[in-house]
């Protein structure tokens, strides 16, 4: 069917079309006016992402789309039945008869708190844009009762969320409480144990004591590499006194004794005793007294040069033998030294391993008492990030139905259906309005155009005919 023909028969069916479009209206409108009327009251919140009562100093960064996850939750949470159980207890509705009348008609199954939970769910709508204000819609036929249950929506939802919020901090104040008496007595065990330590082992800096044995091990060796190279000399001036004693050589031609001062002397004195002894038995004979008395001197000098020289050669083994015994007294004080340091070294870990426990255990309770007041502290809130920009105004107006939305719609639907009407009844009842409805090849002889005036048919052929035969002419 082409427009041209559509249109002919719009026209030729236009009471049909009128009546479905005229009813159509008539239905929306009457229908808009019988229709119960329902009041919406919305109240806005706002949700701040920092909050004001917490000990953080720390502003958490939040990307769009934790801040959609947050309010998402937010949104969850307002609809939860434990905020609608909370509007219910709020409000006292379970006692108002009229609820309890159509909580029976309703057939009175389960708590009438969770009946009306769930109602009040059904006619709550929340929403929110990219802002962080969350939007709270409760609908019914009466304004008042509209505008009480939205609040009462925003007041229990902040009351849950301060709950949420409380409730967990005072449990962890409570385990904290009870981590602290172990964490105490854990830190006083630490420090009993470390006082204990170093009152036994009589330490009163474990650094200085170290650095003090330290240097008296360091000057021990130094003396000890000392004696040891006396004892080295001694040792071979000892040998060597052997040695030459044994090839036979005398003792005043040791070097020690021909290096000894009061050997020298006495060598000295006894040389010009013999020269004097020498001059006196040329003088006056070996029986004169002063002869007898000067080789008696002579003599005392030979046994007191005798004497010495033995004594020298006797000073080289003693003093060799004293080296020796010096140089392993020293060293067994070095060996009992470097002990003592190790055995003081063993005792610093031992000090170090007690300090570090007394190190963890006061960080430990460090921490805890931080968290513990930071948890006292949050747990005594009186305020969330939620706040109610609008609170929710008894509307004036009903949001449903809508008369002229539905005035509109019903013209829309009662053009489709007039249009459906006169499509469906052209198609069962088809006619022939126009030549082009007719499919015949046989020449037309003449076409009456309904739509020209009579008048005008009487004063010549009409514009739309057509000529049956050709022209002679």
């Amino acid at each position: 069917m082409s427009i041209h023909q559509f249109l002919l028969a719009l026209r030729a069916r236009f009471g049909v079309f009128a009546i479905l479009l005229t009813a159509t209206i008539l239905a929306a409108t009457v229908g808009s006016f019988l229709l119960p009327k329902t009041y919406r009251a919305t109240v806005s919140l706002l949700v701040d992402a920092k909050n004001e009562q917490s000990l953080s100093n720390v502003l958490p960064l939040i990307l769009p789309q934790e801040k959609l996850s947050y309010l998402q939750t937010q949104m969850d949470i307002i609809t939860s039945k434990r905020v609608a159980r909370k509007v219910v207890q709020d409000l006292k509705l379970a006692e108002n008869p009229s609820t309890r009348a159509a909580f029976e008609r309703a057939g009175g199954e389960g708590a009438i708190e969770e009946w009306l939970a769930e109602s009040l769910l059904k006619k709550l709508k929340v929403e929110t844009s990219q802002s962080s204000i969350i939007q709270v819609t409760f609908s019914s036929a009466d304004p008042h009762h509209s505008a009480g249950i939205a609040n009462a929506f925003a007041k229990a939802y902040i009351d849950t969320m301060l709950e949420l919020r409380v409730e967990p901090t005072r449990q962890a104040a409570e385990w904290y409480d009870e981590q602290l008496k172990t964490l105490r007595a854990n830190l006083e065990d630490a420090q009993a144990k470390l006082t204990n330590y170093l009152q036994r082992e009589g330490i009163v800096s474990v650094d200085e004591r170290s650095d003090v044995d330290s240097t008296r091990l360091g000057a021990l060796s130094e003396q000890v590499v000392k004696a040891q190279e006396q004892t080295f000399q001694w040792s071979a001036r000892e040998q060597q006194a052997r040695e030459f004693l044994k090839r036979g050589g005398s003792l005043d031609r040791l070097p020690d004794v021909l290096d000894n001062p009061f050997v020298q002397r006495l060598k000295t004195d006894l040389h010009q005793g013999e020269a004097k002894l020498h001059e006196l038995a040329t003088q006056y004979g070996s029986n004169y007294p002063q002869y007898q008395r000067q080789l008696s001197e002579n003599r005392s000098l030979r046994e007191k040069l005798d004497a010495e020289m033995r004594k020298v050669a006797e000073g080289i083994a003693s003093s060799a033998r004293q080296s020796r015994q010096r140089e392993a007294n020293l060293t067994k004080a070095m060996a009992a030294q470097r002990a003592r340091l190790l055995e003081l070294k063993d005792s610093r870990n031992e000090f170090t391993v007690l300090r570090r426990n007394v190190e963890s255990a006061e960080r430990a309770y460090d921490t805890a008492m931080q968290r513990h007041v930071v948890s006292q502290v949050e747990s005594r809130a009186s305020q969330t990030n939620v706040t109610v920009l609008n609170p929710a105004a008894v509307p004036g107006k009903p949001s449903l139905p809508k008369i002229p939305l539905n005035i509109a719609l019903s013209v829309v639907v009662g053009t489709m259906l007039g249009i459906g009407m006169v499509v469906l009844m052209e198609m069962i009842d088809r006619r022939v309005r126009s030549r082009n409805d007719l499919n015949l090849d046989v020449p037309l002889l003449v076409v009456l155009n309904a739509w020209q005036p009579a008048a005008n048919r009487l004063l010549g052929p009409p514009s739309g005919t057509a000529r049956a035969l050709p022209n002679p002419g």
